[in-house]
């Protein structure tokens, strides 16, 4: 179902049943392997780890393919996705939450460090995980689309280059990269009464308190 976190869909109760972490995305296979109940799966790599499982594609099954893949996606998890994300927390806040300079400075070199890293893989591997098409080229590319508002200038990784613009081309991936959560809100047209409540439930967040 879509979720719109601006609006703060991921913290209803049918969301958080699928995702205890109130964070998007989450799968419901309702059809699962063994034939039992649906079956919820939360963070982008186990859904697309599960998902490559069950269906035998974009995941090698040898013991070094499936390493290479492996290892590709739990460096998008812990290095391209996080550092991504605080660059762009930080250039958002605007002058009224002070000075953001050594913040925005620090992520932006920290991206920029990401693409080198990628950049020097892709010099003599066609895919990320070798010379096949597999799901550590997917969990990756998304994170790039968005090169120029990270303050970036994908000219300076020309085997990176060579990948993003592979990738860019094919017709699955541009459909992915369609999909939204319905249409596009203007802000302007949020009350200030609205705006405080989401800003409210997305930012500074604490820990929930547990049920009962």
């Amino acid at each position: 179902m879509p979720c719109n976190i601006g609006r703060g869909d991921q913290f209803t109760p049918e969301f958080l049943a699928m995702n205890p972490n109130h964070r998007m995305p989450a799968l419901v296979d309702t059809t699962p392997a063994d034939g039992g109940k649906p079956l919820a799966v939360f963070e982008s790599a186990a859904i697309m780890m599960y998902i490559a499982e069950k269906e035998g594609r974009f995941m090698p099954t040898t013991a070094r393919g499936k390493a290479a893949v492996t290892q590709w996606v739990m460096w998008q998890m812990a290095n391209q996705g996080p550092k991504t994300g605080e660059r762009g927390h930080f250039s958002r806040l605007g002058d009224g939450k002070g000075d953001q300079s050594y913040a925005i400075r620090r992520f932006t070199d920290e991206v920029n460090r990401c693409y080198g890293v990628m950049n020097n893989r892709l010099y003599d591997s066609r895919y990320l995980a070798g010379d096949e098409y597999t799901i550590a080229d997917m969990i990756c590319y998304p994170w790039t689309v968005g090169w120029q508002g990270q303050g970036q200038d994908i000219n300076e990784f020309k085997y990176f280059k060579r990948w993003f613009e592979e990738l860019s081309a094919r017709p699955a991936v541009q459909r992915g990269i369609a999909v939204t959560a319905g249409p596009a809100e203007d802000p302007a047209s949020l009350s200030d009464a609205e705006k405080a409540r989401r800003a409210g439930i997305l930012y500074n967040q604490r820990a929930r308190p547990a049920p009962g």
